[in-house]
């Protein structure tokens, strides 16, 4: 039951009047935008604090397990309609604000984007906070207070600009700093040896952490979890030998961006002294808390799961086992044991390149009592494992070790020390068991797991597409908002002709608000009766946005010089949304190039009214709340076996998107759940891609040369067709793709091209492709990460809801 300033419209209206003109000395009428905000901000913030409070106290009643998820970002998008609609008081400020004659969409949108997160991995974690308050799970984030997140993306003459993402300029009106819980994390110096105290770390330099608490509302069940992110500030003890303004340079470095540049030493060690920041800031916070309640910290896996959210949480293993040794001086096996039974790991990806290797000669100097637990945790386990296998098989006890060559595996070391590892899809999960970590798996198979990601419906579909959430309510009832599981029963609406124009209707109307977002925003018309294919995601060669861009030069070639296929194609509009790691190279320059084409087609007077190609600036999480409702194809083209799972592929096709992807990720799990009839499935396999890198006998130069279309597509890179360019500007992508072609660009093309004129010929009949889309919808439900957190609680973690 809401109480207080949220009771009723009068109340809220009365206090929100007051306290804007006791804080700006000003009437509502004369207030901006950013004064309502604030206002509005305080009041809901101040409306969480009870509820938060009460959550506590029922925690400490009850001192119940606890679950705390390590990220290195949280994407979690506009916390202001989120928290509105989680507590249910959205309509009574909305019904309030009209009395006014405001906008409260003006006002919400006003919020920023936290800027903590890049993509996939921080959206994932950001929803799994979501849906564990709103099972009552006590689950809580730790991250870093970036200052300026990743980058704000500004798109000059077709290149990504990296512009700093000053999200805290303004201030954050849901966070609330914890000055009294900061600590001091340690860094540098040297480990001594004391006869009567053994290892004692000397640290040359401290930095002070910070926590800042922001709340996560749970959907009407009045739980208030919070995501702490903590900030990097001097401690008391400045270093001696260092100027007070080095050091203060230095470290505010450390909650600075996300992901700094890590091609050189000095951006190497900044990364993995963000790792080490903020994941001992948080065992420190949380073996603290618990010791002051249980006076031991003996029992800490009876109430503690420390979840490492891929490999950049790693360093909690061995800062967990100095505070147990160091400070509370247990011996090493009774330490190891609440290690090992107080840390999971979830794995992310196969790419070598992310699973994290840090060299000894960083690591080392920078923090020398965690290297020296490593390394003795590593001593063991490979004795352990010499024990076990004997010389004979040398080779693969320094394959699994962990620190090798020089440097140190984070992976292996989640592995050796977690009791559980998973993976994200169920053929993630296989690749990872009987390939990439083929060895691991024979060694500990009781540790491996699969629990396929999922999304937060309440954002993806209640908040971000009300439309059709009414459209869903008013054919099934209102169940579905709390058990996705029953968008199951939209199947019978599939065949229904009714049910098919109204969703039509739908999803016209939220590809307007994206053409009319698109129109303001860069000046381009859309036309909404096109297909609107999008492909969103962070750039990485894998993904394969370059095969989406080479099929376009190739439809606009066809367009220009087949007149049969222009009367027969439907017009379609090809929409890119995605950023590029500031020193990823190739990927920025594929950026580029999709500019590139976009400008050639879009002013093409002869083509555009078929063919338009757009790329969105500054892909975040608020613009794929209007993005995902509008797709009318889900592009999810990845190299097979490449990508863990993805979970755009998800809220596209809860939104009534069909997928138009390879058997990779979670899409294997998409086509098994819609039938084929529903997906468009193209591509190589998994089984077929790694026999390929396996054995070879793929050749790129032969597809090149005897291959007329793509021959020609590969000409134009380098030929002027691009007439505004140099010849030589997308040389490197020419190159790549003939000479190398790691990915399969060309290998999987024509099956690509194949599937997209399947679906253009399928969208032109409206009411089957409505059938397919609300298929798709029905079937979506098993996606909700409520799904996904009820299995990490009853099969990895454990924990039960809050009683």
């Amino acid at each position: 039951m809401i109480t207080g300033v949220f009771k009723s419209k009068e109340s809220f209206l009365k206090e929100f009047k007051t306290r804007l003109t006791s804080t700006y000395l000003k009437d509502v009428k004369e207030s901006t935008v950013r004064e309502r905000y604030n206002i509005l901000g305080t009041l809901v913030r101040e409306e969480i604090s009870k509820d938060w409070i009460k959550t506590n106290k029922q925690l400490d009643k009850h001192d119940q397990k606890k679950v705390y998820y390590f990220s290195m970002e949280f994407l979690m998008g506009r916390l202001i309609t989120n928290n509105l609609m989680n507590m249910g008081i959205r309509d009574t400020v909305e019904a309030a604000f009209n009395e006014l004659g405001l906008d409260l969409n003006e006002v919400e949108h006003y919020e920023s984007d936290p800027g903590l997160g890049n993509g996939g991995l921080g959206r994932l974690a950001a929803c799994y906070l979501d849906s564990m308050a709103s099972l009552g799970i006590p689950g809580y984030g730790h991250c870093i207070r970036y200052r300026y997140g990743l980058f704000r993306q500004k798109i000059n003459d077709g290149y990504q600009e990296e512009r700093p993402d000053n999200w805290l300029s303004d201030g954050y009106v849901w966070e609330i700093r914890k000055q009294e819980e900061a600590v001091d994390v340690p860094f540098f110096g040297y480990v001594d040896y004391q006869d009567e105290k053994g290892f004692v770390y000397k640290p040359n330099e401290y930095i002070k952490a910070v926590p800042y608490d922001v709340p996560i509302v749970g959907d009407g069940n009045g739980v208030v979890n919070y995501l702490r992110l903590w900030n990097a500030e001097p401690s008391a003890r400045y270093p001696e030998g260092k100027s007070p303004f080095d050091y203060e340079a230095e470290l505010e470095k450390i909650s600075g961006i996300l992901y700094p540049d890590d091609t050189t030493y000095e951006g190497k060690q900044l990364r993995l002294k963000q790792q080490y920041f903020f994941t001992s800031a948080g065992v420190k916070s949380i073996t603290n808390r618990h010791f002051r309640q249980h006076k031991t910290l003996k029992n800490l896996s009876d109430y503690v799961v420390f979840h490492i959210n891929d490999t950049h949480p790693t360093l909690i293993i061995p800062e967990l086992m100095r505070i147990l040794l160091d400070e509370h001086h247990m011996e090493w096996d009774d330490a190891w044991k609440i290690v090992t039974e107080t840390t999971a790991y979830t794995n992310h990806t196969i790419l070598a390149e992310a699973l994290e290797k840090w060299p000894v000669d960083i690591m080392k100097p920078l923090l020398p009592r965690i290297f020296q637990l490593i390394e003795e945790i590593n001593r063991r386990f490979t004795m352990g494992l010499l024990e076990k296998y004997g010389y004979a098989k040398l080779d693969l006890i320094n394959k699994l070790s962990i620190v090798q060559d020089g440097l140190v595996k984070m992976a292996n070391l989640c592995i050796v020390s977690g009791f559980s590892v998973n993976g994200v899809a169920k053929l993630h999960t296989e690749i990872l068991k009987h390939i990439e970590m083929k060895d691991w798996f024979e060694l500990y198979p009781e540790k491996f797991t699969n629990v396929t990601n999922g999304i937060t419906h309440r954002r993806w579909l209640l908040h971000s597409n009300k439309e059709l959430t009414a459209l869903i309510e008013s054919a099934i009832g209102p169940d579905f908002k709390k058990d996705t599981f029953q968008l199951e029963r939209l199947l019978p609406f599939a065949n229904d002709k009714t049910f098919q124009q109204n969703f039509l209707k739908v999803k016209q109307a939220k590809k307007q608000q994206l053409a009319n977002r698109i129109h303001k925003e860069q000046g381009i018309t859309l036309d909404t009766n096109s297909i609107f294919d999008i492909q969103v995601k962070r750039l990485h060669e894998y993904k394969r946005q370059l095969m989406n861009a080479l099929h376009i030069m190739s439809v606009y070639n066809q367009l220009k010089n087949d007149e049969s296929f222009r009367n027969n194609y439907h017009p379609h509009t090809f929409i890119f949304g995605a950023k590029a790691a500031g020193a990823y190279y190739f990927a920025k320059k594929i950026i580029k190039l999709i500019n590139t084409i976009a400008e050639k087609v879009n002013n093409d007077e002869e083509t555009n009214k078929y063919l338009k190609v757009i790329f969105v600036e500054n892909y975040n999480v608020s613009y794929a709340e209007m993005i995902m409702p509008a797709a009318d194809i889900s592009e999810q083209i990845s190299t097979a076996s490449k990508e863990a799972s993805g979970t755009g592929n998800m809220k596209f096709m809860m939104n009534g998107a069909l997928t138009l992807g390879t058997l990779d990720g979670a899409n294997v799990e998409i086509n098994e759940l819609v039938d084929s009839e529903n997906i468009f499935i193209f591509g190589m396999d998994s089984e077929e891609v790694n026999e390929v890198y396996k054995n070879g006998g793929y050749d790129s130069q032969e597809i090149y040369q005897n291959d007329p279309e793509l021959h020609l597509v590969l000409e134009q890179l380098i030929n002027g067709f691009f007439e505004k360019e140099d010849r030589e500007e997308f040389r490197d992508i020419f190159s790549n793709l003939v000479y190398s072609d790691h990915y399969f660009v060309l290998k999987d093309y024509h099956a690509y091209k194949v599937a997209h004129e399947q679906a253009n010929e399928a969208y032109k009949n409206a009411s089957e492709w409505a059938k397919k889309a609300i298929v798709n919808i029905a079937k979506s439900g098993i996606f909700a990460s409520d799904r996904s957190i009820q299995e990490y609680a009853d099969h990895i973690w454990h924990v039960k809801p809050m009683k």
